[in-house]
């Protein structure tokens, strides 16, 4: 059984439409530094951890920077391409993956990457295997060979078609053996990768600043020198630091007011970047929670909660209603929760639970970080509170901690109902289910369900073109909706706000929403 376990989709595949650009020509590209300073990216989603063995989260946005992988994507593709290597299946089953690193790979410390290095990384994963860290992505990996000094074979326990996107995962950052121990976390704070930038220096959830790697070989043409990128605590600080020119580029946490006075380009000199988008918000349900755990209340809430109510009230209408966990805009998306539950009404809701016997206000505690997905985030939640207490059904309570200790709460299981975001790991429907059952997942609370672990994921990933598994996702899906176990909310877009003298943010991000930073350049004049 293939087990998945993330934190973290073809956004980037989507038409992008630039408001309030202004023309300009010149780019700095590797013959020709960006000598103007570094690049400054404001973002609400700080790292929460630099060791790629711990990470299944929005750390990848600084690893896919700093370190490398085998494949990555190019700028504006979908299908995984070579970075460190060139790589493909060397059999008809889809179980045996072969890689040839380049040539005279170097880490930025000037030390060997072969294809033991290779090796020691996707073993420490496994043998780390941290908690909702990224273990869970190779479910699938038997054991890895090392042939020579540039080749290295990857052989599966059984057909998976989507291994060459997860080898092209942030997760599967390549490390040094001699810096990163095989059974633990680095923990002096350094980081040495072979991506296109090094980490100069780094403040814990303040800044970090990256400038060129000079023994990187890999796809990425470098646009820029250097990149700070700053960490805020919430959108309007960062937008008034966008206005005030002391940052260039948001990539991550606009909130939707920020988004709306953007778009009404309320400032002449900043542009805005609006591209459709497939990360998702949804609800958790712990199945050890005497009230959560009740198949009878979670169907209860799914049938009283208003989508529209949240996306239009609380995001202004810049993230759309979601009615499955598959994202729309990827093959076998749905709409089964709509299908099952229809619009919001309370005499469903009740007779739900006065056929279970329950014919008292269920009391439910809901949790939300401060600090992750955000500032509507509590608003967001304030208003599911209002739409389940009146209801006359529930008794709710709000409870909220920042990312850090509430990845630790969940993943201890002490939350009855919990919210989450997702951040596609690449652009497949199966990355929107295999990720949330299984003993191990990216949830922190186990979900087995073997008929889709067993059975339709399995059968899905024998298929080369992914338009053949429809059927499989859509069973898959009816299955979660059977089961309540996830509520999803809403489906985001993509907004990247930048001054206008800055170019490259329309190509910046890949299709798991992840900005490659070395594609962002100051405009110049002739």
């Amino acid at each position: 059984m293939r087990v998945f376990n993330r934190n973290r989709g073809l956004r980037a595949g989507a038409a992008i439409a630039s408001i309030s650009l202004v023309a300009g020509c010149g780019v700095f590209s590797d013959g020709n530094p960006d000598d103007e300073g570094a690049i400054v990216v404001g973002t609400t989603s700080a790292p929460s951890t630099l060791d790629p063995a711990a990470s299944w989260d929005g750390s990848w946005e600084l690893f896919r920077n700093i370190y490398q992988t085998l494949l990555a994507y190019p700028s504006g593709g979908t299908t995984p391409e070579a970075d460190a290597a060139k790589c493909a299946f060397t059999d008809s089953s889809n179980t045996t993956y072969r890689c040839e690193l380049r040539a005279d790979m170097k880490f930025a410390d000037g030390d060997t990457l072969d294809a033991q290095a290779v090796k020691h990384s996707i073993d420490r994963i496994r043998q780390i295997n941290v908690s909702s860290g990224p273990a869970g992505l190779l479910g699938s990996l038997d054991r890895v060979q090392v042939l020579d000094d540039r080749d290295v074979v990857f052989h599966l326990n059984k057909p998976d078609a989507t291994f060459p996107f997860v080898l092209a995962t942030p997760a599967m950052s390549i490390v040094d053996p001699d810096d990163y121990p095989a059974h633990s976390l680095r923990k002096d704070g350094k980081v040495f990768g072979s991506g296109p930038y090094t980490l100069k220096s780094y403040d814990d959830g303040k800044r970090a600043e990256l400038v060129r790697n000079d023994r990187y070989k890999g796809y990425a043409k470098r646009e820029n020198s250097a990149v700070t990128i700053r960490y805020f605590q919430d959108s309007g600080t960062m937008v008034k630091a966008l206005r005030d020119g002391k940052i260039d580029v948001t990539y991550r946490g606009l909130a939707a007011d920020d988004i709306v006075a953007l778009q009404g380009r309320s400032s002449k000199s900043l542009q805005l970047v609006d591209g459709s988008g497939t990360d998702i918000n949804y609800l958790v349900f712990n199945p050890k929670d005497r009230w959560a755990g009740n198949l009878a209340v979670r169907k209860a809430v799914a049938q009283l909660v208003d989508r529209g109510a949240i996306t239009h009230k609380i995001y202004r209408d810049t993230v759309d209603p979601l009615y499955s966990m598959v994202p729309k805009g990827l093959t076998g998306h749905t709409t089964t929760f709509f299908d099952d539950f229809g619009d919001p009404s309370v005499p469903k809701a009740r007779k739900l639970l006065t056929d279970a016997g329950i014919d008292q206000p269920v009391p439910l505690t809901l949790w939300y970080t401060t600090d992750r997905y955000g500032s509507e985030t509590a608003l967001e939640f304030r208003e599911l509170k209002r739409q389940l207490d009146d209801s006359g059904l529930f008794t709710i309570t709000l409870k909220s901690r920042p990312w850090k200790t509430y990845v630790t709460g969940y993943q201890k299981g002490e939350y009855p109902v919990f919210g989450r975001g997702w951040f596609p790991d690449f652009p497949d429907a199966e990355n929107f289910i295999a990720p949330f059952v299984g003993q191990q997942n990216a949830l922190g609370t186990p979900y087995l369900s073997t008929r889709i672990t067993d059975v339709l994921l399995p059968e899905s990933r024998r298929e080369d073109d992914r338009a053949d598994v429809v059927k499989e996702f859509e069973d898959a899906q009816q299955i979660l909706v059977d089961d309540a176990r996830l509520l999803p909310l809403w489906q985001g877009r993509q907004y990247v706000a930048a001054s206008d003298d800055i170019s490259g943010g329309e190509q910046a991000l890949d299709p798991s929403t992840i900005m490659m930073m070395w594609e962002l350049y100051r405009k110049t004049s002739w």
